[in-house]
């Protein structure tokens, strides 16, 4: 595991690459997103104490949609993926955390497709600002419009009624 560093609006991954690390963020904050008609859609957020890598292409090692990006600079410890598989066969307790943790982002997943299915988009909003509660004010609002599939336009109207 080491440090490392990427620059405000550096891309980590690129969708043609395979994923062979996972970052855990120390400050800063990096973005998943993928490509539908030419334009970004941001898929999620991660920032402080959070892990980020597209999980498909980290656990299969093949290629699949996912960019990551940093929307700030953003410092993180940079781990292989067999360095992970190494800690999991190794150490029990890291495949503990890692299940616990993948439960908190399934819980969260459930939720934004509920949201995603049901709500309006001022609920989308709401939704979006209470899972992101500690970081929305610093992401670009573009980034958020794409992540609730609402236009920026729209996004504007409903900050504007608040």
């Amino acid at each position: 595991m080491h440090v490392v560093t990427f620059k405000k609006g550096e891309l980590v991954l690129d969708a043609n690459q395979v994923s062979t690390k996972s970052y855990f963020i120390r400050k800063g904050m990096l973005r998943t997103y993928f490509l539908k008609d030419g334009k970004e859609v941001s898929e999620y957020f991660c920032s402080k104490d959070e892990w980020i890598n597209s999980p498909k292409s980290f656990m299969l090692r093949k290629t699949d949609i996912y960019y990551i990006d940093a929307i700030e600079t953003t410092e993180a410890f940079s781990l292989h993926v067999n360095d992970l598989v190494y800690l999991f066969d190794n150490f029990p307790e890291m495949e503990r955390y890692s299940r616990l943790s993948m439960g908190t982002i399934f819980g969260h997943l459930m939720e934004r497709i509920t949201s995603m299915r049901f709500a309006s988009a001022k609920e989308k909003y709401t939704h979006f600002c209470e899972t992101y509660h500690d970081i929305y004010h610093r992401i670009p609002l573009g980034m958020v419009a794409s992540y609730i599939g609402i236009t920026q336009e729209t996004l504007s109207r409903i900050r504007a009624e608040k």
